[in-house]
């Protein structure tokens, strides 16, 4: 029997020891189909049955996981035990919205998805105005948090409409961007290029004082050809004359910042994220920008439960390339000692034997049990989840048992 993939003498002396088997279950969402919450009850759902009838103690946890990115806020309130808050706000265009935030047990740590006030789906509705398109709506959220007293603000930024360099969430917290005659500028990216001074003296103090950590996930910088007008401009509706108004603008933004906090970001990676909103973040606000999965594993201590897993089952809804990338999966295995099994559960695997050896990862399973429509596959996902988990445990805790009993075997 192959047991390379086996964890080691630890395993053996926790199951030899009686001591509780640890099954540590750590999942992204699957988009579309099922929250990380849902997907990480279902798995452990699966994994309690497979181990029901054996003698040896299991311990099952789960932490519902998140990338930075679509799915963060419900994934923590999740792993938190804490429900959405809301706020009035408005959208990407100026007009009612309300949006969600959360906020952590102690009630220090906030949560933010900027795409729940400056979100493109939010302005799916009408076609896309990318010049004016403002990160304003952002603003009353984090005033909320600060009137609640947090001590740290973690803001996810994917998903916007906008490419205003952050400059709508800095005015509604009381920064002014002038023009030269003294006038505010009108929001959205599109007059940047008129910024002419930047006046910080009604400034929130309170968005200074507070620690920021802002998940991002692109290393593009803030303007020119890998810029975040060029690059994601067009995502955002922006044509070839405006995705060049709007990286003006942000050079010119850039050239203020410069003169105003004595920080060149212009050529900085990542600066290009969500419209450019790093750049006023981290020169303005002391932001720390760093990869959204690394953000969420510090935040709900993902480390100290993956270490001292014996067993480690993670998914999202497609296993690619790109899950290898700074996304969950990523997260979990680089978290995970070498010596447990990490297990990949998706709704789709489509790397090779190769990818998949050099992966790092276990084995990965999909929960397809046959053919099936999207809609389908859709609504059953949370019972093929449970499924696939309970045949997975059941596999290899025959492998562990097996493993164990050769070498009493050999012992003996």
């Amino acid at each position: 029997m192959c047991t390379d993939f086996l964890p080691k003498l630890s395993f053996m002396s926790s199951v030899s020891s009686k001591a509780p088997f640890r099954v540590a279950i750590v999942p992204d969402s699957f988009k579309g189909s099922a929250s990380a919450v849902d997907v990480a009850e279902a798995m452990a759902r699966g994994a309690r049955e497979a181990f029901a009838d054996h003698e040896v103690p299991v311990t099952v946890e789960t932490l519902p996981f998140a990338d930075g990115g679509e799915g963060t806020l419900d994934a923590l309130l999740g792993a938190w035990g804490t429900s959405a808050l809301t706020v009035e706000t408005v959208d990407a265009l100026g007009r009612p919205n309300r949006a969600r935030y959360g906020l952590s047990p102690d009630g220090t740590i906030g949560i933010v998805e900027a795409a729940e006030a400056n979100g493109l789906p939010g302005v799916s509705d009408v076609p896309p105005q990318p010049l004016s398109a403002t990160t304003r709506g952002v603003g009353p959220v984090v005033t909320a948090l600060l009137d609640a007293g947090v001590e740290e603000i973690l803001l996810c930024i994917g998903g916007s409409a906008t490419t205003d360099g952050g400059t709508g969430l800095l005015s509604a917290l009381g920064a002014r961007f002038l023009c030269a005659d003294g006038s505010e500028l009108p929001d959205g990216g599109g007059r940047l290029g008129d910024l002419a001074f930047l006046d910080l003296e009604a400034l929130d103090p309170r968005a200074r004082a507070v620690r920021w950590r802002v998940a991002c996930d692109v290393t593009n910088p803030l303007v020119g050809e890998k810029g975040a007008a060029t690059v994601f401009g067009p995502q955002k509706g922006a044509g070839p004359e405006e995705v060049r108004m709007l990286d003006a603008g942000l050079v010119r933004l850039a050239d203020v910042l410069t003169e105003v906090t004595g920080e060149d970001v212009r050529d900085r990676a990542g600066m290009g994220a969500a419209g450019g909103m790093p750049a006023t973040l981290t020169t303005i606000l002391g932001a720390e920008v760093l990869p959204g999965a690394r953000m969420v594993a510090e935040v709900l201590g993902a480390e100290e439960i993956l270490s001292g897993a014996d067993l480690v089952l993670t998914g999202e809804g497609r296993f690619d390339e790109q899950s290898l990338n700074g996304k969950v999966v990523d997260a979990v295995r680089r978290l995970t000692p070498s010596s447990v099994p990490v297990v990949v559960i998706a709704g789709s695997v489509v790397l090779t034997e190769e990818e998949l050896r050099r992966s790092g990862v276990t084995a990965a399973f999909s929960i397809a049990r046959g053919p099936r429509s999207l809609e389908r596959m859709r609504k059953e996902t949370v019972s093929a989840l449970a499924w696939t988990a309970f045949n997975c445990c059941r596999l290899l805790w025959h492998g562990f048992v097996s493993q164990l009993s050769g070498r009493g075997e050999e012992q003996g």
